[in-house]
């Protein structure tokens, strides 16, 4: 295969972890394994780690199992898959744990409607303290409603 069709798996693998966050995240995180991301809707969490930060390694076992099989015998498409979820898992910890929760302080005043839309998404999610009545259950795909400046009444 080309280097082309290597980086074109690669970025198909990161646009549909997309996808696939937004069912794991409504299924599986709301569903049963609650458990798991309860903490993250309490308010005023104190702590360094939270419950939920378990899905990173969760996440993580796909990413390293299709490393190694993409490399064993010569590198082939699944090493590219596995950097498709590795790349999306950085996306996720740098847009979610540091832009969004603040957990690093390093994005604290962006004025980036994009990112500002992203917050506000994330905010209407956590508004509900419970697994039910959940919206917005991606990460970087934000329904353009978010995006809108609030009109003046």
């Amino acid at each position: 295969m080309t280097e082309l069709v290597y980086f074109l798996i690669t970025v198909a693998t990161f646009l549909i972890m997309e996808g696939i966050t937004w069912c794991t995240h409504k299924f599986v995180m709301h569903g049963f394994l609650w458990y798991l991301h309860e903490d993250h809707h309490q308010p005023k969490y104190q702590g360094v780690f939270e419950k939920n930060d378990a899905f990173f390694v969760i996440f993580a076992i796909p990413s390293i199992l299709l490393f190694y099989y993409g490399v064993e015998g010569g590198m082939n498409y699944m090493f590219f898959i596995g950097l498709g979820i590795l790349l999306y898992g950085i996306a996720y910890f740098l847009v979610h744990d540091v832009l969004i929760h603040q957990r690093f302080k390093w994005f604290k005043k962006t004025r980036n409607r994009y990112l500002i839309g992203l917050r506000k998404a994330h905010k209407t999610h956590h508004k509900h303290l419970g697994k039910e009545k959940g919206e917005c259950f991606g990460m970087l795909y934000v329904p353009i409603k978010y995006f809108r400046k609030p009109k003046l009444s």
